[in-house]
Order: structure tokens, then C-alpha cells, then sequence
């Protein structure tokens, strides 16, 4: 883990079970939250709640750090 990093939980339900594109209007975007242990909570409480929903998926993804202005 990168120390300032910013952590979001992204995902939705997509057209097919290849998870290639999603369904319009469905994308889902939680966060930023600052450490990775927050991130995991949510994507367990969204997970837990389209879990009936084989074509629905969500991730974790790392914000990756801007480099400082010159």
C-alpha cells in the first residue's frame, strides 16, 4: 500500500459473464476511502447485497498517486 493512496470500490452489472462491459446506467462507485481495510468493507457490503445477481461484480482499485506539480 502506497502511503496517501486512495482506495475505491467500482463494479455493476455487466452484460455477459465475460465482465467485459457494463449495463448502461448500472456502473457503481464508492469511495475514496484511505485505507484498503475500508475499501474491503464496503466491497463485502455490496457484494452481500448483489449476491443474488450472478452478473454483477465489483473491485477494488488503488488510486495511483499524482506526481507533485513543478
Amino acid at each position: 500500500m502506497t502511503k496517501g493512496s486512495n482506495f475505491w470500490v467500482i463494479g455493476g452489472e455487466f452484460g455477459s459473464m465475460n465482465f467485459h462491459k457494463l449495463v448502461e446506467g448500472s456502473a457503481q462507485v464508492k469511495g475514496p476511502f484511505k485505507t484498503r481495510k475500508e475499501a474491503e468493507d464496503c466491497w463485502r457490503e455490496v457484494s452481500e447485497q448483489s449476491r443474488h445477481m450472478a452478473g454483477v461484480r465489483f473491485s477494488i482499485v488503488e488510486e495511483p498517486q499524482r506526481a507533485p506539480a513543478a
